[in-house]
């Protein structure tokens, strides 16, 4: 039985592909800070834009984000970023007060964005982690996440995974890109 001889040619090494791994997937959870402000209002306004996990229909001016961030920080309230060495906001993760009324002053919602290019790569659990536990720091004791009922399963998933328990749903409470949407509520005691 005669072989079959392949001939094989191989490039000089100059001239082949060279396939340049891919950079580790880098940053560091901090507070934010006003100069974050704009980064954090462009990564949340890609979801006004274009998703359902935010029933904001308007984009959020610097203005109302500035308006935010001082009220947070008024009410020591967890508001951080993830940084990438270069400085880029990869996303951010707040607590803000559930209701206005005083006896809520312990519960808190919680709300996580991450940059369309750092989704994917388990930041979001990370930033949840940090913002539980600086939440925990703060005093608070309840945490509830509000979730669109659609469009949202890995939230749903995430929260799942950090022990939240859905607690209710409210169906057709919001009207967005012509179509009705509903909630899922989930909380979290901090104990």
């Amino acid at each position: 039985m005669e072989e079959e001889y392949q001939e094989r040619r191989v490039l000089p090494r100059h001239l082949r592909k060279q396939e340049t791994p891919e950079a580790p997937f880098e940053y560091a959870i901090r507070d934010a800070r006003p100069e974050d402000l704009p980064y954090v209002r462009e990564i949340y306004n890609h979801y006004v834009a274009n998703s359902t996990v935010t029933f904001d229909e308007d984009a959020m001016t610097l203005r109302e984000w500035k308006s935010k961030y001082a009220y947070l920080t008024k009410l020591k309230m967890p508001f951080i970023v993830a940084e990438s060495p270069s400085g880029q906001i990869l996303g951010y993760a707040l607590v803000q007060p559930w209701k206005q009324k005083r006896a809520y002053r312990f519960t808190v919602e919680n709300s996580i964005y991450l940059g369309a290019a750092s989704t994917g790569k388990g930041l979001g659990p990370v930033l949840m982690q940090a913002l539980i536990d600086r939440s925990k720091e703060a005093g608070l004791k309840e945490m509830i996440a509000v979730i669109a009922d659609k469009g949202a399963e890995a939230s749903i998933k995430m929260h799942e995974n950090f022990g939240f328990t859905e607690i209710g749903r409210m169906g057709r409470v919001g009207y967005k890109f012509d179509r009705w949407l509903g909630t899922v509520l989930m909380q979290k005691s901090l104990k």
